[in-house]
């Protein structure tokens, strides 16, 4: 009985010591180093849940884009870095306007961003190749809108205002290509309106101050929901394949990456384009979860988002695919307008290759 009493009392002394040692590896505090001897400090790692060791080497990304078609293909890897279930971990904004974002990317303070395609080869050649193209993300979502005019075709804007957005970005260049190729100079044939923001033109459709303009998805099913006297008149894509003959796409939007930052974190830019083409694929195959999820971050209301995200050509274009399609659309606005890619077409260090 004596033993017995004995060994309980062993026992019993041992709790005592190992229960502390198991309340230093609490959730708040940092994973100890290992050492080769037989310290506490193994206790104390070997005390840390195994599902919180990935954590540590998940690499912070920070990420900016556009509110609209650009960033819809982003929002299932949102919702998975809002989870943490990411392989990286994410800081997300969204801005208003391209320039909004051209300052942050070129200081250091954002390391991936979508943005206009060409607006990338400009920044390539502005910081002599301090970023990359990564993908492409969207393809053409530029549609003509009228309110009590009657175009059919290019030609019946000569006359016309236009209003538009994206002054000296792709909307800009691209509209002015068409127009050209159809024998209008734009200012002198047709006057166009620019506007800092897409949600300044609809408030002018539906007054009547604005009756024709250039939109892009949503705003192009926004304008038609609020005002049944709105109606698509072109689609610009259609327009721009008739001017090229099949020798260019009209890529809209793409993402870049600081070249700096891909140099340090190619595995974290690696994983980041893995969990990207998968957003867009669940984008384009689950639309009415993935409108829920744009209503949820603000890119695009869910009502809208439903209606828009079949319209807006999301897709996930990246190495050989991704360099020939912009290529071939940065060849033809360098014909159009040297200035719209940067002064000159960008090198080879300007297309990323895994």
């Amino acid at each position: 009985m004596k033993k017995t009493v004995k060994v309980w009392s062993l026992l019993l002394a041992a709790l005592l010591v190992v229960l502390p040692l198991a309340g230093c590896g609490g959730a708040g505090s940092s994973a100890p180093e290992l050492s080769l001897g037989g310290s506490s400090q193994q206790s104390q790692a070997a005390s840390q849940p195994q599902a919180s060791l990935p954590e540590a080497e998940k690499t912070k990304v920070s990420i900016i884009g556009l509110k609209g078609p650009t960033a819809l293909g982003m929002l299932q890897m949102m919702e998975k870095n809002e989870a943490e279930e990411a392989a990286n971990d994410y800081t997300v904004s969204l801005a208003g306007a391209p320039d909004e974002i051209t300052g942050k990317l070129i200081s250091g303070e954002v390391d991936i961003a979508a943005v206009p395609t060409n607006l990338a080869s400009v920044l390539y050649n502005k910081t002599e190749g301090g970023v990359k193209l990564l993908a492409l993300n969207t393809l053409g979502v530029l549609y003509m809108v009228t309110k009590n005019e009657q175009i059919a075709s290019v030609a019946d804007l000569k006359g016309k205002t236009v209003y538009a957005t994206g002054e000296g970005s792709t909307p800009q260049y691209a509209l002015e290509y068409i127009l050209r190729q159809n024998g209008l100079e734009p200012g002198r044939d047709v006057d166009i309106v620019y506007k800092s923001e897409h949600a300044e033109i609809l408030p002018l459709m539906l007054n009547g101050e604005a009756t024709v303009a250039l939109l892009p998805q949503p705003f192009v099913t926004q304008a038609l929901a609020k005002d049944e006297g709105i109606q698509v008149a072109l689609d610009m894509t259609e327009e721009w394949d008739r001017c090229v003959n099949g020798q260019s796409q009209l890529t809209m939007g793409c993402v870049v990456v600081r070249t700096a930052f891909l140099e340090e974190n190619k595995e974290a830019v690696d994983r980041f384009l893995e969990e990207y083409a998968a957003s867009v694929e669940f984008v384009n195959s689950h639309v009415e979860e993935a409108a829920a999820l744009s209503g949820k971050f603000e890119v695009i209301a869910q009502e809208v988002a439903a209606k828009a995200i079949p319209a807006c050509n999301i897709v996930f274009w990246e190495g050989e695919q991704m360099k020939k399609a912009a290529e071939g659309f940065l060849n033809v606005l360098f014909q159009a307008n040297p200035q719209s890619v940067g002064g000159k077409l960008p090198d080879e260090g300007f297309y990323y290759e895994k």
